[in-house]
């Protein structure tokens, strides 16, 4: 494996030269400096060429990238500090790749990537079995490894991004995309300044939550001008919540505001 960087400071941008089992490749990408948090990836393989060219092809992608040695050593650094993503090679010093697939998917549901050069269904079937997301034999070209940490990491924000269109709590829940709000499967009839109110407690479910807050969330006031609006939207809501005989109440927390909550 041979590898050559090549940085044009003027027009930023980085060309980078693989050599992968004597197959030369090229890379030129703009080089942006500064431009947003970088997704983190960590990345464990005791080859350490392998290690190194991945290492830089993936930053090279945009990403962060943090590299260990072994298995255990990615594991205690998880334990530390949460990546985006974990690519693991399979056979490695210590406990296997297997193994620590297993570990880390029994604590969190961050993409697993699995490498291993032994082409065996069973170990494929290990794998996906254990908690991997994807597993990729070697040789293989890293703009493939690229490919499949783009399409996994892709999968988790429209994951991430469904589950904000809807809230439950208690008997309530809120659909962003109807833009509804229902107890159980009957749909509260509500005001925008009802439905935004009870929209900002079911965000805060559980919490007490101040009368200013709700006055600066809802209505868009900065300072406490008027307590009497929101108290008057609360008994409104409430109501609603009866008719429909919500186990969900919203208390008073004297002094301060309302906690929205199940009925004891």
């Amino acid at each position: 494996m041979h590898i050559d960087l090549h940085k044009n400071l003027k027009a930023f941008e980085v060309t980078t030269k693989f050599t992968v089992y004597n197959s030369p490749f090229y890379i030129t990408k703009p080089f942006y400096k500064g431009e947003g948090k970088m997704q983190k990836i960590y990345l464990a393989d005791d080859d350490l060429d392998i290690q190194k060219l991945l290492e830089i092809f993936l930053k090279n992608e945009g990403y962060e990238v943090r590299t260990f040695d072994t298995g255990d050593e990615l594991y205690d650094a998880f334990m530390e500090e949460k990546p985006d993503l974990v690519i693991l090679d399979v056979m490695m010093p210590g406990n296997s790749g297997l193994t620590i697939c297993q570990k880390l998917r029994e604590i969190s549901d961050v993409p697993i990537i699995l490498l291993t050069a032994k082409d065996s269904d069973a170990d494929y079937v290990a794998g996906i079995s254990l908690g991997s997301d994807d597993y990729l034999i070697k040789p293989f070209n890293p703009t493939i490894l690229g490919m499949r940490c783009k399409a996994l990491l892709r999968r988790v924000n429209m994951s991430k991004d469904k589950k904000k269109d809807t809230l439950e709590c208690s008997d309530l829940h809120y659909s962003k995309k109807k833009h509804s709000i229902y107890v159980r499967d009957k749909e509260l009839s509500l005001t925008k300044t009802e439905f935004l109110c009870l929209k900002y407690m079911i965000e805060h479910f559980a919490e007490a939550v101040s009368r200013e807050s709700l006055l600066k969330n809802v209505w868009g006031f900065d300072n406490m001008v008027e307590t009497r609006v929101t108290d008057e939207t609360i008994r409104k809501i409430r109501k609603k919540l009866e008719e429909l005989d919500s186990q969900t109440i919203i208390k008073n927390k004297w002094g301060y505001g309302y906690i929205l909550q199940e009925r004891e």
